[in-house]
């Protein structure tokens, strides 16, 4: 794995997720912007666009947290699942999908309708369908369940912290950085995994030159 690929992956994750809940505080929260509008007022303004920038590079920093989280499991469960594991993550998707709109409902004893939850729920479910469908274009058929795991179980994680809150609009203020942040994340992974034949021959030719250095005798002063 390629170091500067993994910091440039970090940095467009950070990029990406914070311009799309940047963008989504704007319909979202447009009576907010509205009232700093009309009348106009600057700092105010400033002080709301940076509230909703941090917001979304907080939410973009869970997604990556998560995201890690994930190839650590991944590895873990194709150790002790071995076979069975795509099975074991299709049940975890099934459940995921179950508790973002039933147990999700409950626990917000109705304070947010269960047609929200459904819409909500379906918008994931078609969305990691077809951020899936890309990764097997982009690698191969086997790419589809790890990728729909990351943006239905993976997602339903992270977005726990705001269905908890029971408010539509954090809900939504959270989930579309999330998504984004996901999505970018789960199709730029295998180019940071590629073996860069460049780099690591660049790697070997440094190593080559310290061993000569290394062993080319030290002459002694006359």
């Amino acid at each position: 794995m390629n170091s500067r690929k993994v910091v440039s992956m970090f940095f467009r994750t950070i990029l990406i997720g914070g311009l799309v809940g940047f963008v989504t505080s704007f319909f979202v929260k447009s009576k907010e912007y509205a009232n700093v509008l009309q009348p106009f007022d600057g700092m105010e303004l400033l002080g709301i666009v940076l509230f909703f920038i941090g917001m979304a590079l907080v939410f973009t920093v869970i997604s990556q947290t998560g995201f890690f989280a994930y190839l650590f499991i991944h590895r873990f469960g194709q150790n002790f699942f071995r076979s069975f594991w795509p099975t074991v993550q299709v049940l975890l998707i099934l459940f995921a999908l179950f508790d973002l709109v039933y147990l999700s409902y409950s626990a917000g004893k109705g304070e947010i309708s269960l047609l929200f939850y459904i819409i909500m729920t379906a918008v994931i479910l078609i969305y990691g369908i077809i951020i899936a469908r890309l990764k097997v274009k982009q690698t191969n058929r086997t790419g589809f369940i790890p990728a729909l795991f990351v943006m239905i179980v993976i997602t339903a994680l992270e977005l726990s912290l705001a269905l908890r809150a029971v408010d539509v609009d954090y809900i939504i203020l959270m989930l579309t950085p999330l998504l984004a942040a996901n999505s970018y994340q789960v199709l730029a992974l295998h180019e940071v995994t590629k073996r860069d034949e460049a780099h690591i021959k660049r790697i070997e030719e440094r190593r080559k030159v310290r061993q000569l250095k290394k062993q080319k005798p030290i002459e002694k002063p006359q």
